[in-house]
This record gives C-alpha cells, structure tokens and sequence, in this order.
C-alpha cells in the first residue's frame, strides 16, 4: 500500500486498490462525470497543487515548470514546428515563460486558451494559402531541392517568408508522394489502401480524385479537427503539458479519458459492442460488431451501416452527429446497462436518403480480444521425440478497479492449469506487446512461477521502502520456462521479466531491453469537493483524473529497469534499436539508481545454461535469412535517420523506390521458395490448437488454422477477403514468424539442457562481493 502524508490520499487511502498504472487508484462512483459550467481555473490549481505535493520529484510548481510546461505546450500543439513563427514564440516568451506557475496558482488559464486561439489562427492562415498554392502553382518535381524528415530539433520559421517557403517543399512533397503511389503503386511505406481510404480519393461519379484534390482534402480535415476541439479539451492539452513537465508518464485525464481509463482497466464496457470509424462523409461508419454484444445479437445493425442520429430512450428527439467528433459520438451511444439507445442509420449500400430507426438495449461488452489467451503447440525435439510447448500471450496486466471479478493473473492461472492438464514440457510467456498494468496483478503473477517471497521494491521521494511479496507458498507451474519481451515491454511487464530473472526462473529472449519504466502512479480525482469523498453519495463534482508519479521501483537484487530497462538473456535484433522508442529517449525521465538487494533464495540453485542458450540461439539467428534482412533494414534505416532528408526530384525518388523494390523482391522471392521448401521439409513437425478462456472446458482443443478471425478476435468486421496466392506464400510456415520460431528454438533447448545438462567445469573460487550500494 502505497503511503501519502498530509493529503487527500492519505485520508482516503483504505479505499485505494491497484490499477493500470502500477500504483494505486482511488474507487469514486461510476456516475460521477464532468459538470457544466466547469471552473477550468480551479481544475488547473488543484491539479498544480496535487502536482507540487504529491509528486515523487518533491518539485513546487515554479519559474522552471513554467518554463518547460511552455514548451511542451507548444511542442503538443505545433510539434514539427510549422505553424507558429518565431515571433509567436518570443511572445509567448515574454508573456508566460514565467509566469505560467503564478497563473495557474491563481486559477488562471487564460493562457491556454490564448495560446490555442493563435494557434488556430495559424493553422487557419496556413491552409488557406495552402489550397491558394495548390490553384495556383504546378509543380514539376524536377529541382535538387529536399525536405527534413523530421523537424523535431528545427528552428521556428523566422518569418512569413520562411514559413512559405517550408510549406512549398512540404506540399511539394505530399503531392510528390500522391503521384509516385499512382505510378509505382503498393511500392512506397504506407502506400496500401483499405477500402474507405480508398473510396475517399474517388469523386462521387467514382473518377479518381487528383493529388491536389486529396492534398487539398486533407487540409481541410486538419482544420475542421482543430476547430472541434472544445474549452475542456484545450485545458486538457494544457494541464497535460503542466503534468510532463515532471516526468512522461504523468498526466492529466479530462473525464472522457477517465472513463476510457476505466474501460482499458476492465477490458469490459457498458454499450452496445460496435466498433466506429468516422468516414470522410462525416459519418460514424460501423466497422466492427462485438460478438455477443448487444448490437450483434440484436440483428439489425450490420457492418458497414454508417450513424446519422443518436437518440437516447425508446422516443424522443435524436441528435445530429454529422461531422462531430468520433469520441463524442461514442459517448452518445455508451450508456448505463439496461438503457436504450435510439440509433439513425443508413443501411449498408443503401442511399442515403434511405435511413431506418433501430432501437438497442445497452448491456456489458466483454472486450475478449485483449484478454489472456494460450496455444499449445506440438513439435518434436531433433531426435524425433514429440514435444508439447505452451504459449501463453499476455497483452496487459488488466484488472477490474470495481468488483476485482477481471483478473489477468486468475485468467493466466486458468489457462496455465489447462496447459499443464495437457501436460506441456515448457512454456512461453509472451510479454511483447504488453505495455503494463496493476502492479498488483505483476506481483500475483510472478507468484504462479516462484515460491513465496520479494518480487519487487519500491520508494518513495521520502525514502520510505515498500517490498512486495509474492502470496503464493508455491509456484503452479515449476517446469522450463521462457520469457519473450521487446521494447514495448514495460512497466509491469518489467516488473515481472526482472523478477524471474533475478530469481534464475527463466530465460529472457528478445529485442535489446524492454522500455525502461521504472516508475509507479496513482491515479487521483480531480475534483471541486474533494472533502466531499468522504461522504458516501455526496456529490464530488470529478473533472477528471490526474495519473501522478509517486514511486520508483526497484529490483529485488538492487537494481532499476528506470531507463535502462530489463536486458535480455538471449538477444534477437529488431527496428527498434535505432528508433527512439523507450523511457530513455523520453523528456523529463527519472534518472537511473539503485538501492540495496533483498534477501532471496534462487528458485534453482543450478544456474540456467544461459551461456549455452544464446551461443546456440546466435548460430541460428546468424544463418535465419529473416533476421538477416532484419540487420539490413536496421542499417538502412539508420541511415535514412542520420540523413533525415527526402529529395523533390520525381525521376531521383522513382531511383531510390525502384533500387529499394529491387531487393524487396529480391527477399520476396528468397521468402518464398524458402517457406515452399520449409513446409515441404516440416511437414507434420509443428501443430498448433488455441485455447482461450471460453475454452477451457472443452475436453478436445481445435486447430488455430480452424478457427476465423472473427472466433479469435470476438469482433464481426464483414466479409473476409479470400488472400491470394502471392500472399498465402509469403505466410510463415505453420504460422509461425521467425522471431515466435526462434523463442520455440529456445525454449526446446532448455528443456533438452535441463534434462540433458552439459558438463560443468571446475569453477574458479568467485570473488569477493561488492559492498551494496546505498
């Protein structure tokens, strides 16, 4: 339990329990919502406040919060330095580079909104000469001129003169790429179309529209996007930028982002299960129907109808929502269970003139698609002998803030129990694309694999030192287990890989390091009655939520994942090494430290033939043509970063798309007679059978390959396109992907040296330990 003294989170701190964040989370009722008439000036001085006094960095709002808050404000709003001018900014300077803290102090946020309002200004007086240059100029694409990459580090535009100038070369090169996707197409980075991207570069007559057209489109979106941002949302951007001013993971939630919160938490809403896009009509197109949810089982809607007006109640006047903001639309239609919702649609191919009235009762919507799921694949060692190997994929450490009935560590417990019924030699936990969760539920979990005891520390800006347990005597699982991580690892995710890696549990395989967060929140209500939360049913007046930073944690054996991240045991090269991805690549991180180790016994007190694993899993890395080209790509793209230029030049571009096309190919073609004879050589070797939570009581597992897309993700998206030959060939063999291949390698090496250990040599006297650090 996390200790605060002298605030509200000390007086309510029996009420608090895990969340998302790896720290602690204040339960309010789930009515409360933002009030109108909001009092944004008293929102922003209770958040700086909750900021300067509860915060890990002990850091009183002052001249440097101001200062940095300024320019991440800015930095949100104009982050490729485009719009404002230099002069812009020496006013800002001069007006708010120190006084922002004085302001806020003084519930005054007047700033944001004048800030926003130039802003807008700009955005306007740019796109309005952009659509004149697109009507007045032809453009040739035959100079030597080229364009940044990335402005992230590039000076303001001087002038109206240097502004110009930048937005020639940029539309430039917009209109440059619309051409080259017409004469080379599906050859360029993010030149395939899905079908409303599609649809939306066509004119109504379904003539193609020109680039000046599509170009000219966009813009046009731009703007209309920045005018629907309301009073709420532009102090929302502002207090955001106050909360990064002490570190990244820091944040302000307007209320609609609280409830978005609390959805993520509880992977389960209340609604009517249908997945929305906004269409370039300004329509809500349904794209997706929850399996089972309400709007599914209700039969009436259908993907592909598109939402014109929402009303609330069997009767009663319906709101227009053409052209409004998705989020806003989504709010319309979510609503408490049991409530109905009025829904005005155009029916799927149907003329628009052509609507029809349907009425859904609003119920929960598991969203089983982010849940735990596990395969158990068979496979047989080199020497024929059949192997059975768990999967289990972890895609966030979910729980449920409210009833606790949503647990990913009881949901891993059940899945791992029926792996081990199937009677599984090893086991992979798949930790690549979870990006945390409850610190709780980290701890829990780690307990389903180790005996009783730390899993993790933590302290506070105070130095008080909290140790988490593990509460289970003994692990459910004691067999050879490995770890699969990447950079998008983080938080909780870490929290665990450190955990069975201090411990010599498992093998950690994957990319360099996981993120590097090391830090814990808690998420605190931003409210005008705060002394009224001690009253059961009082009105609390919430305007939303502010995730704060308390805590560092640290290894059981003294050492930090803040920044550096969990190192693997076994390396596998990826993209991310040269992107700037992770804590340390972050403004306004906390640093790395360290603090002293705590008392724990090895789970085995062997030492994992980490030594053997990563010689044995090189040689095969070294001689896989896929993580070859993965290599040629870091390269490459390392140069392009270091270049951070594109040429203007039609015929130069159409050169280096054709060089690059040349090797794609090239690969294309070595992937496929590779997979062709792969499959040939392995049939037979590898089956793989899902199991997801729902499955868990049938006696016979199903083949993945038998089962839809539709099955495994819980979502109907329509008709299925048939793949076509080009790519069933380029399909791993067995669905397997060279990186998922790879951890399968090692894992069945491990189990072989666990059952097989190599001879060990006579091991030299170790020596002397160094002294803790303090």
């Amino acid at each position: 339990m996390a200790k605060h003294y002298g605030s509200i989170g000390a007086q309510l701190r029996i009420l608090l329990i895990p969340t998302l964040f790896f720290g602690t989370f204040l339960v309010l009722p789930h009515c409360l919502v933002a009030r109108e008439g909001d009092n944004f000036g008293q929102i922003a001085a209770k958040v700086a406040n909750l900021l300067q006094h509860e915060h890990y960095n002990d850091q009183p709002v002052n001249d440097k919060v101001s200062s940095e808050m300024l320019d991440n404000y800015l930095e949100f709003l104009d982050m490729g330095r485009m719009y404002f001018l230099q002069s812009d900014i020496d006013t800002f300077d001069t007006k708010f580079r120190d006084k922002l803290d004085d302001l806020l102090l003084m519930q005054n946020v007047g700033a944001a909104q004048e800030i926003y309002n130039l802003y807008k200004d700009r955005v306007a007086i740019r796109i309005a000469k952009v659509q004149e240059l697109l009507k007045t100029r032809e453009f040739t694409f035959d100079s030597n001129a080229t364009i940044e990459v990335s402005r992230k580090d590039a000076k303001w535009p001087a002038d109206e003169a240097a502004a110009d100038e930048l937005w020639s070369r940029m539309i430039e090169n917009e209109l440059l790429q619309e051409v080259l996707r017409r004469e080379i197409p599906d050859k360029q980075p993010g030149a395939s179309r899905d079908e409303e991207e599609e649809a939306s570069e066509k004119n109504a007559d379904g003539t193609p529209k020109s680039p000046k057209e599509i170009v000219a489109k966009r813009y046009e979106r731009i703007l209309e996007s920045i005018n629907e941002n309301s009073p709420e949302e532009v102090v929302g951007f502002f207090l955001k930028s106050l909360a990064h001013a002490y570190d990244p993971h820091s944040e302000y939630f307007t209320q609609s982002e609280y409830d978005n919160f609390r959805i993520s938490m509880q992977k389960s809403l209340d609604g009517i299960g249908a997945l929305l896009s906004m269409t370039d009509s300004g329509h809500a197109e349904i794209k997706g129907l929850v399996v089972g949810g309400p709007a599914q089982t209700s039969g009436e809607l259908q993907v592909g109808d598109r939402i014109t007006h929402v009303g609330q109640g069997t009767s009663g006047e319906m709101q227009d929502i053409l052209h409004m903001k998705l989020q806003k639309v989504v709010d319309l239609i979510r609503g408490k269970r049991g409530s109905v919702v009025r829904l005005r649609v155009i029916p799927n191919g149907k003329d628009p003139s052509n609507t029809v009235d349907i009425l859904i009762k609003r119920n929960r919507v598991e969203l089983k698609e982010s849940l735990a799921r596990a395969e158990l694949i068979e496979t047989k060692d080199p020497k024929g002998k059949p192997l059975r190997l768990g999967w289990i994929d972890l895609p966030s450490f979910y729980s449920d803030m409210d009833t606790g009935q949503t647990s990913v560590t009881k949901d891993t417990e059940r899945l791992l129990t029926r792996l081990m019924k199937e009677k599984i030699d090893g086991l992979i936990l798949d930790l690549s694309q979870n990006g945390g969760g409850s610190l709780e539920e980290a701890i829990n979990l780690t307990g389903l694999f180790i005996r009783r005891g730390p899993v993790v520390q933590s302290r506070d800006s105070r130095e008080n030192r909290d140790v988490k347990t593990s509460p289970s005597a003994e692990p459910v699982y004691s067999g050879p287990l490995v770890l699969l991580t990447s950079k998008s690892s983080a938080s909780a995710s870490e929290i665990l890989a450190a955990a069975l890696q201090d411990y010599n549990r498992a093998v950690i395989v994957g990319e360099q390091s996981t993120f590097g967060k090391g830090t814990v929140q808690q998420l605190l209500p931003v409210t005008t009655n705060q002394f009224n939360l001690l009253i059961p049913g009082a009105d609390n007046n919430q305007q939303g939520a502010l995730k704060l930073t308390i805590q560092k944690f640290y290894r059981i054996a003294g050492g930090s994942t803040q920044g550096k991240g969990v190192v693997p045991d076994i390396h596998l090269p990826s993209i991310t090494e040269v992107m700037e991805i992770g804590e340390s690549s972050m403004k306004n991180s906390l640093p790395y430290d360290e603090i002293e180790s705590q008392k724990f016994a090895l789970f085995q007190k062997t030492p994992l033939p980490i030594e053997e694993l990563a010689r044995r899993s090189k040689e095969r890395v070294a001689s896989d043509p896929d993580f070859q080209w993965v290599k040629e790509e870091i390269a490459r793209f390392q140069k392009r970063k270091e270049q951070n230029s594109l040429s203007l030049n039609q015929k130069i571009r159409i050169s280096e798309i054709k060089e690059q096309d040349v090797k794609s190919n090239e690969r294309t073609e070595a992937m496929k007679a590779r997979y062709t004879k792969l499959r040939e050589s392995e049939k037979g070797l590898y089956s793989t059978y899902s199991l997801t939570l729902d499955d868990l009581a049938n006696e016979k597992l199903r083949l993945l390959s038998e089962i839809s897309d539709q099955e495994l993700s819980g979502m109907m998206t329509g008709v299925r396109k048939e793949r076509t030959a080009e790519e069933r060939a380029l399909e791993p063999p067995h669905g397997i992907g060279y990186v998922k291949r790879e951890a399968l390698s090692t894992l069945q090496d491990l189990i072989q040296l666990t059952r097989n250990p190599l001879p060990r040599l006579a091991e030299k006297p170790a020596p002397a330990p160094a002294s803790s650090p303090n």
